[in-house]
């Protein structure tokens, strides 16, 4: 997915920035430099996956899943710069300086070539996306699209979601510009189309700045995840109680996974053993990604100092 959208975007640059060169379209440079920003990030994304890949060595012992996650949001910070930024600025500068476009034709074939493009690229992600929904990822549950982005736990399809979503409708923002100072005699929309793409890619950047930022700070699996694992765990006869369930992401595809329950009473310490070891294997049978579990047994509920009682929490 990530390839595929890295090819499209290169060749879509290119073609963009051949176009301002015949047009002077500020638009269609904000729209090319939109595209070179966007092959930059699926470049980091696919060097961060390689990274993430990594296996766990004595300086990581769970792996690497989590670089991966400084690279989005490496990845966020360009489209705020390099994207967002200066496109506001070109926006601004054709805004207060207004020039005509020569052959404003060109710019809508060539909008009209990237959009095939950007549309085949998003319908792949999105079609991922689709797929993830239906899948036991979220158990069947219906996720609506942004709520999907906001819980994802994977830069690389949340990232080519919204940066392909994002190109098409800086593409529909450029043609109306291009239509407005090429035919309709108003100079000035070229500029406030390349302004509100800034303001579009901004907005984007935001967004995926703060749902990278939570990743990198150490968020739990997704709810249905934790609830399956607690599931798993719990129907064995042997545990009485669970008290907590705690996770954490370490990358889209490695979960962490830490229990804190209470063994019923007349177990030895052979029985505990293998009980322990009998459940982090149920554990991790409920969910892939699941790479390491602890159980902590333990006699009272620690977040309460209390005794447990038959039939108490679980």
């Amino acid at each position: 997915m990530v390839l595929a959208a890295l090819a499209g975007n290169l060749g879509i640059a290119v073609t963009k920035l051949l176009a301002f060169a015949a047009t002077r379209s500020t638009a269609m440079l904000t729209e090319a430099v939109h595209s070179f920003v966007d092959t930059a990030d699926q470049v980091l994304l696919l060097i961060g996956q390689k990274r993430a890949d990594r296996p766990a060595d004595d300086t990581h012992p769970f792996g690497y899943g989590m670089e991966i996650y400084f690279w989005g949001f490496i990845v966020a910070l360009m489209i705020f710069l390099a994207g967002g930024a200066f496109s506001i600025w070109q926006g601004v500068e054709k805004i207060l300086h207004p020039a005509e476009i020569d052959r404003p034709w060109i710019n809508l074939i060539v909008l009209a070539v990237s959009a095939v493009f950007e549309g085949t690229s998003f319908r792949v992600a999105y079609r991922e996306y689709r797929e993830i929904v239906r899948g036991k990822q979220v158990r069947g549950r219906d996720i609506k699209f942004w709520r999907f982005l906001s819980i994802s736990k994977d830069p690389g399809l949340y990232t080519t979601l919204l940066e392909d979503g994002a190109a098409l409708t800086g593409l529909a923002l450029a043609a109306i510009g291009v239509i407005g100072a090429g035919w309709l005699g108003l100079a000035w929309m070229d500029g406030a189309a390349s302004a509100a793409i800034g303001l579009l890619l901004v907005a984007v950047a935001l967004f995926m700045a703060n749902e990278t930022r939570s990743l990198i700070a150490g968020e739990s699996a997704a709810e249905p995840i934790v609830e399956g694992a607690r599931a798993a765990v719990g129907g064995d006869p042997r545990v009485l109680a669970i008290f907590e369930v705690a996770s954490l992401q370490l990358g889209p595809r490695n979960i962490l996974l830490a229990v804190t329950l209470t063994f019923r009473h007349g177990l030895t310490g052979e029985d505990v053993q293998q009980a322990v070891d009998d459940l982090v294997a149920r554990a991790r049978a409920s969910d892939p990604r699941i790479r390491g579990v602890f159980i902590r047994p333990c006699s009272v509920d620690p977040r309460l100092s209390a005794p447990i009682k038959p039939g108490g929490p679980g």
